[in-house]
This record gives C-alpha cells, sequence and structure tokens, in this order.
C-alpha cells in the first residue's frame, strides 16, 4: 500500500483557498498512485487559537461547504483525511474527515483538545481501505498512550496523525525532540505504521494572536520505529511511502495482554492520584 501527507500551509478562514489546497494535494496523490492521504490539522478551516473566529470559519458536516467538498474531491481515488474546525449544534470540535470517492466515511474527533473551547472527542472509530484498516488521531493525541492503543487494539494497521504546529522559539528544539520520541514510542508499542503528518507557516500565521514557527518536519514511521521518509523542514511538500504489510514485524499483542492484566492497576493508580 502506498501512504502519503500533503505538508501544506493551512490558511486564515480561507475555505475556498484551503479547499484548493486539499484538492491540489489529491492531484499529487494521484500522479503518485497513492491510496491513503492525509492533511493538516484543521487544514479546510484554519486552526485558531481564539473561540470567535474558530466560531466563525467553523464547517458543519451537513452543510453547503462539505457537501461542495466532496463533490470536488470525489473524482480522486486516494481516501483522504482531512482536518477542520466543525460546529456541532453549538459545540465547537477539532475533527478529521475521511472521505473516498465523494463519501464521507466518517470522522475522528481529537481527543486531548489543546484549546479550551473545543470539545474533547472520545469514539475511536477504525477505518479500512482495501481490506487494512486504519485510524486516525490528531496532533497532541500522540502524546498519550491510550488512543494509539485502543486504535490498535481494534486492528488498525496504520496511524495517521495530522498535525498544526506553531512553536515558540525557545522551545522548539525540545518540541522537535519530545513529538518525535512520542511517535517512535506510539509505532513501536503498537507495531503499527505511523504517519506524523504536519503543516508549514512561511512567516507569521494570522491565525494566531502570537508569533512562532510552523516548522512542518513530517515522516513516515515502520513499526520498528524506524523513519522510511521525511520531508524538508518550512517548505511545502507531499512526501509518500510504500508500507509493507505482509511481513509480521512482531505479535501485536502486548497492548491486549496489558490492558486485560493491569488496567485495572491503572485506574486504581489514577483514583489514587485524586
Amino acid at each position: 500500500m502506498r501512504i502519503g501527507h500533503y505538508q501544506c500551509e493551512v490558511r486564515d478562514g480561507g475555505y475556498r483557498a484551503n479547499v484548493g489546497t486539499v484538492l491540489r494535494g489529491l492531484e499529487l496523490a494521484e500522479k503518485r498512485g497513492v491510496d491513503i492521504v492525509s492533511f493538516p490539522e484543521c487544514c479546510l478551516t484554519g486552526y485558531f487559537d481564539r473561540e470567535e473566529p474558530a466560531r466563525r470559519w467553523a464547517l458543519r458536516v451537513d452543510g453547503p461547504e462539505m457537501r461542495s467538498f466532496l463533490e470536488q474531491s470525489g473524482h480522486f481515488r486516494a481516501t483522504c483525511i482531512v482536518g477542520f474546525n466543525e460546529l456541532r449544534g453549538e459545540e465547537l470540535w477539532n475533527t478529521a474527515l475521511v472521505a473516498a470517492g465523494g463519501r464521507l466515511l466518517g470522522l475522528y474527533c481529537k481527543a486531548f483538545a489543546y484549546q479550551r473551547f473545543h470539545r474533547k472527542g472520545r469514539e475511536f472509530p477504525v477505518f479500512d481501505r482495501a481490506g487494512v484498516k486504519f485510524g486516525v488521531i490528531i496532533c497532541a493525541d500522540g502524546g498519550y498512550v491510550e488512543p494509539a492503543r485502543i486504535l490498535a487494539l481494534k486492528g488498525a494497521r496504520i496511524l495517521f496523525a495530522p498535525h498544526y504546529n506553531y512553536i515558540g522559539k525557545d522551545y522548539l528544539i525540545n518540541h522537535f525532540q519530545h513529538v518525535r520520541s512520542d511517535h517512535v514510542a506510539r509505532a513501536v508499542e503498537n507495531a503499527v505504521w505511523f504517519v506524523r503528518g504536519n503543516n508549514i507557516s512561511p512567516g507569521r500565521d494570522p491565525c494566531q494572536s502570537y508569533e512562532e514557527v510552523g516548522y512542518g518536519d513530517s515522516y513516515v514511521l515502520d513499526p520498528f520505529g524506524e523513519m522510511v521518509v521525511r520531508s524538508r523542514r518550512h517548505v511545502e511538500e507531499f512526501l509518500h511511502a510504500d508500507i509493507d504489510l505482509e511481513t509480521p514485524y512482531f505479535r501485536n499483542d502486548r497492548n491486549l495482554r496489558s490492558a486485560r492484566e493491569l488496567a485495572h492497576l491503572v485506574v486504581e493508580a489514577a483514583r489514587a492520584q485524586g
């Protein structure tokens, strides 16, 4: 199977421009024969650190913008994973849609939402492409054990982790190292292929109320935690990798055994912490 990610700029509330970016990425995926392709977190709407613009540019799943996007993207062969600010009733969610052939296959909502105005998702759906199961986590979710573990226990062989990163210069190197270490751990402990798909910000990002750095650094890790391909930093780039789903790297039963034998002790320890 061939998987990919389009490392691109996420624009400030520019729905039409952002749709154009996604369509450009789908064209690149088509040319490269990619089966599943991801795009950055909140790619369709912009990622905001303030509730008012996030709410103003949010999309409803049953709204005309979403119907238009599905129609425009429907002729591409790739299954796509695209992030957006979702308005559901009056609630805001940080959501990634999964679509193929102009049809919405499902949604994943960020479990560890970074912004306080986003609701926290607690459902972990698994999707299928040509008999291969895959799951989605969003950005900060990859820094926690449970979201990836739940998806792996449900049979996911590939985890896509769309990101939006805009990091202060003083913390940039520590963030770079911390995130990579988290992702290597998620790949190895779950025996999965892991796709870290980031954005770039060429200069000040108007979505944000402060000035930091959106550096990119997207990559694909194999189940041993080895990086098989990565993007350059600070540039728009499409990356893809052919992944081997036939070789049994090792039995993915450690999470199941751990959950069966130790989950109650984890709950007890957490309760003891108040």
